[in-house]
């Protein structure tokens, strides 16, 4: 993409804006006077999620699904091939699945936020039972049979709707329905492989409990809290755990260089051997399982339904980004090897005074008391400013819902309707307090999709927002820092973006955008986090809540924001490159590949000797492999859109409505939104 340079930093500064934002809690005290319920409660129209089931009754309408999802997909296998229409094939296919997703949504979503055991115990195993049978129904060879007669027939059909059926024979490919017996057996089996020893990876690192033993004048320049919370050993040393809570601080904050050096080749050399082996195992077995479907690497395959579709158009899209920053990112790294020579002399500046330098930049070139900042936070002021930019630059109303019947007291509903035509747009939960047994992460699930059924009833949206701030107690306000503010509004752009989507298709409803695109909306808003307008509508001293944050404060949290983005977004490149170099070549030497890529991207600073960031990279093992770009390239996105629609006026409700109604259109309308050029 020919981005201007004022659009590079854009992105270069989202790119840092998601690094910063980072494990967060939220949100809301509109719930305190829900304490007492009336036991009759409201029905809701439009939900069919149902939001509180016992383990009983969740084991029942598992069954139930499973039953009636057969009996839909034996119907449609039954039809002759000559008789195919889009009526009796088609049709039927796309109602199930917006009728079941909100039920099957109603089976797992507990095993999230049930306070009971026993619940959460049927919900995980509903989701198994779930899993397993809708991973059958997309490898029936009958079904695709008549899926697939109907799709050559090559009738005229709307954009959705021969999108749909498109996506329903890609499904069934992509799954071997075409190969012989012997091969779907090899591919089930190279499937059960992969998914133990991607599982195996990630529990390798969640299960080290590698440490250190450190003396206090080791840790020169750490704050009192943090030396008391390490526990100490017989001899005076220190306990320092390997994990990022402890590494981080220290990697900022201590002032002693082979300390840090020390602890960043440890955590750098974590189940080093093992989980290299795992990855490179893995990445053949990848490859292997992407041939027998036809394709010549594994991101081939990976990448066949995206936007990029292709591994040059990646590696090009990588290069050029980290080509274009490179000015910037040399400036930055020009002024902490100043800042360190002038502070010991030494002019060499290696990986392990990254951080620590960028932090003393920081206190020398902000004025920002982080401890005062998170005064002007109250979760609820935080909150009604989040609904008031929203309502105003999308033209929605929000209104809560009391009296209904919820997974625990605390929660709470809003609906969403359109200010100009009234017309109700969907719902959304928020469940943001913090209880034992609960998901510990922020993040947005749909509960139920929108979608359009054949007689013309729409079914609306309905969006869960879980986070896991602190209850309040007695009349103390919960305080956010200002990170958790950014991963709210974040989240919440999700919520609002999968309910203002109107999609014919539940498959094409907003969370279930493809994954190039999903981080769009919400990265894009992420810009309102920044500014004064904004930043004074969330904010109000806990102590007084007509005093907002100051002009400074919002000028000091930009520009901590901007400082050192060239350097961290090459960082996220980096990782991304060897992503997509070692899934789409074979027999790639991982380590020898790091050395040679660390160099070229970070300004020459080599890879910390004895270390692999590919044995502690478990997006690469799980979840994001051959497309950890995505990330990077919605930003780009988002980044164009900014600089284009919002920079000269955030709270502009023309283009916030244009962006609502014909952004998000295109978006759900698949890869045609937009191209890369």
């Amino acid at each position: 993409m020919a981005l201007r340079r004022r659009e590079r930093k854009i992105l270069a500064v989202t790119g840092a804006a998601a690094l910063i934002a980072v494990g967060l809690n939220l949100l809301v005290s509109a719930v305190n006077a829900r304490k007492q319920r009336r036991k009759k409660k409201r029905d809701v129209s439009g939900l069919s999620v149902r939001v509180y089931l016992s383990a009983t009754e969740i084991h029942k309408l598992t069954d139930q699904i499973i039953a009636k999802s057969k009996e839909v997909y034996d119907s449609v296998a039954s039809v002759p091939l000559e008789k195919v229409s889009y009526m009796n094939v088609i049709s039927p296919l796309a109602e199930l699945e917006a009728h079941q997703f909100s039920l099957v949504q109603s089976c797992i979503f507990p095993k999230m936020v049930s306070a009971s055991s026993d619940i959460r115990k049927a919900s995980t195993e509903a989701e198994t039972q779930l899993d397993l049978h809708f991973s059958t129904c997309r490898k029936r060879e009958d079904v695709y049979r008549v899926i697939k007669a109907f799709a050559d027939r090559g009738e005229w059909l709307g954009f959705e709707a021969k999108r749909y059926t498109q996506c329903l024979v890609e499904e069934f490919e992509r799954n071997g329905v075409n190969l012989t017996p012997s091969k779907k057996k090899e591919l089930e089996n190279l499937k059960t492989q992969i998914e133990g020893l991607s599982f195996q990876y990630v529990q390798n690192l969640n299960l080290d409990n590698s440490f250190l033993l450190l003396s206090e004048s080791e840790l020169s320049g750490m704050p009192l809290q943090f030396i008391k919370s390490l526990d100490k050993m017989e001899d005076g040393k220190l306990k320092v755990f390997l994990k990022g809570h402890n590494v981080t601080p220290i990697l900022e904050h201590c002032k002693i260089r082979a300390t840090r050096t020390l602890v960043a080749v440890a955590y750098g050399q974590r189940c080093g051997k093992e989980n290299l082996d795992i990855l490179e195992n893995l990445v053949h077995l990848r490859h292997k399982y992407a041939r027998l479907l036809g394709y010549s690497n594994y991101a081939e395959f990976a990448l066949e339904p995206r936007m990029a579709r292709t591994s040059e158009k990646v590696f090009e899209f990588l290069e050029d980004i980290s080509e274009n920053l490179t000015d910037m990112a040399m400036a930055e790294l020009n002024l902490l090897k100043d800042l360190k020579t002038n502070e010991d002399g030494d002019s060499h500046f290696g990986m392990e005074d990254l951080l620590y330098y960028m932090r003393r930049a920081e206190e020398q070139e902000l004025n920002l008391d982080f401890g005062e900042v998170k005064q002007y936070f109250p979760v609820n002021l935080v909150l009604s400013g989040i609904l008031k930019i929203f309502q105003d630059l999308f033209g929605l109303k929000f209104e809560e819902i009391k009296d209904i019947e919820v997974w625990h007291e605390t929660v709470c509903l809003f609906s969403v309707t359109d200010v100009s035509s009234q017309e109700l747009l969907g719902y959304f939960y928020l469940d943001i307090y913090s209880r034992e047994g609960k998901y510990a992460h922020t993040c947005v699930l749909a509960l139920q999709n929108g979608s359009l059924s054949s007689s013309g009833t729409r079914q609306i949206p309905v969006a869960l927002l879980i986070s896991q701030c602190p209850k309040q107690i007695d009349d103390n306000s919960v305080l956010l820092r200002f990170s958790e503010v950014v991963t709210l509004f974040h989240e919440f752009t999700h919520v609002v973006h999968h309910i203002c989507i109107r999609a014919t298709f539940s498959r094409f409803s907003g969370l279930r955008l493809d994954a190039d695109f999903i981080e769009i909306p919400s990265k894009l808003l992420e810009n309102w986090c920044y500014q004064n307008i904004s930043l004074k509508m969330m904010s109000g001293y806990y102590q007084d809540i007509t005093k907002s944050v100051t002009s400074s404060m919002c000028t000091s949290l930009r520009r901590k924001r901007d400082l050192f983005a060239g350097l961290r977004l090459k960082q996220e490149v980096l990782l991304c490159l060897l992503d997509q170099f070692i899934h789409s070549s074979e027999n790639v030497n991982i380590l020898e590949l790091l050395k040679h890529l660390h160099p070229k991207v970070m300004l020459g600073m080599p890879l910390l000797e004895g270390t692999n960031p590919a044995s502690c990279f478990p997006q690469i093992a799980i979840g994001s492999e051959a497309i950890c770009y995505s990330y990077i390239w919605s930003e780009a996105l988002a980044a164009d859109i900014f600089a284009s629609k919002f920079q000269e006026d955030l709270l502009n409700q023309y283009a916030g409505l244009q962006f609502r109604n014909k952004v998000t259109d295109l978006l759900h309308h698949s890869n045609l939104a937009f191209r890369l050029t």
